[in-house]
């Protein structure tokens, strides 16, 4: 669906909407005007939107009605395999994912998509116990998981890969490759700007820095999506990245600067070393800007969720609001972020028992 559907719209696919939402338990499906975007589906929408972790603005464009066709999914309803090119995603898939990870395979992150890694893991597992080891998740691998699960209960096997992933990372800033990615929206130049004081910073440390995007978008390359620059950072082998962005609100009032990591706001799964990266983050950013400190949060958004190493969003302030709009277009505020960002990778890397704030 390539429409943007929002309150106040009349049509056939906002009952599809509906209908999804209510199979969640969101909204009532029985209504007289099921085909009417009225105040109680934009209110599902965005208790839908706030429990997925996705950008809360009561809007069904592309990325909310993919969310909501993955939700749709419990274990069981489908077959399951890998088809590189097209990913199988949705809720049956974290869950998939979420057995295998307790039985102890090694899968990486649980995301909800069915990727090489989750077909290894599978194949593994099939051949344990004893069916047919072709990574497709069908019946007899459902038994098979039944049989076992009921056995098994508080794994924790992805998270000690999280803390092996994070004690790898901190062998220092030089030998590492930073994926830096200027946001696409609200002021693309901008970001551009203070990446590029980023890369100078980290570059003279002797880290290699990659940026996702160049400055400006062409008819012949425009600007890639999350998820092709989520692919870019996994192909080139990132070992961090670092998405830098600033907000823009209908109201003036929104301000401050906040960080984000991969998770799901409702508990459960997430990255820890993308948490520890975004308290670092934001840790630095506060003490080195004069900007309200809105804090730490998880968050399903393409980028952070697709890449395979830890990732984290930062939103530099609101360009709606006077003031922050005001230290975002100084350069010396630039250049404080950019020192602010350089300094949390640093110590985010550094070796155990060096970790101390550079002033």
């Amino acid at each position: 669906m390539s429409a943007l559907l929002r309150r106040g719209d009349v049509g056939s696919a906002i009952e599809e909407v509906r209908s999804r939402l209510a199979h969640l338990g969101l909204c009532e499906d029985r209504v007289a005007h099921p085909e009417v975007f009225d105040e109680a589906l934009d209110q599902a929408v965005r208790t839908f939107q706030q429990e997925r972790g996705i950008t809360v603005d009561g809007i069904v464009g592309p990325h909310t009605f993919r969310r909501l066709d993955e939700a749709r999914w419990q274990l069981g309803d489908r077959v399951l395999s890998y088809v590189p090119g097209h990913l199988m995603s949705g809720d049956d898939v974290t869950e998939l994912q979420r057995r295998l990870s307790q039985l102890g395979y090694s899968l990486g992150r649980p995301d909800g998509i069915f990727g090489e890694q989750t077909d290894s893991a599978l194949r593994e597992f099939q051949q344990g116990v004893g069916v047919t080891a072709d990574g497709t998740c069908g019946p007899d691998t459902f038994r098979a998981f039944e049989r076992l699960v009921r056995t098994v209960s508080g794994g924790n096997a992805s998270q000690l890969r999280e803390q092996m992933t994070l004690a790898q990372l901190q062998s220092g800033i030089a030998d590492k490759v930073v994926v830096l990615d200027p946001g696409n929206t609200v002021d693309p130049a901008l970001c551009h700007a203070i990446a590029v004081r980023v890369e100078g910073r980290l570059a003279a440390l002797g880290t290699q820095v990659l940026l996702t995007r160049p400055a400006r978008a062409t008819t012949e390359r425009p600007f890639p999506d999350d998820t092709a620059r989520a692919q870019f950072a996994n192909e080139v082998g990132a070992d961090l990245v670092v998405s830098i962005h600033v907000d823009k609100a209908t109201s003036p009032l929104p301000h401050g600067l906040a960080t984000f990591y991969y998770g799901d706001p409702r508990g459960g799964q997430h990255s820890s070393s993308g948490r520890v990266l975004a308290q670092r983050l934001q840790e630095e950013l506060v003490a080195r800007t004069d900007l309200l400190d809105c804090r730490v949060h998880p968050r399903t958004w393409d980028l952070l969720r697709r890449t395979r190493m830890p990732a984290v969003r930062v939103e530099l302030g609101y360009l709606s609001n006077a003031y922050d709009a005001q230290r975002l277009m100084s350069a010396e505020f630039q250049d404080a972020v950019a020192d602010a960002l350089s300094v949390a990778l640093t110590r985010f890397c550094a070796p155990a028992g060096q970790v101390q704030r550079t002033t």
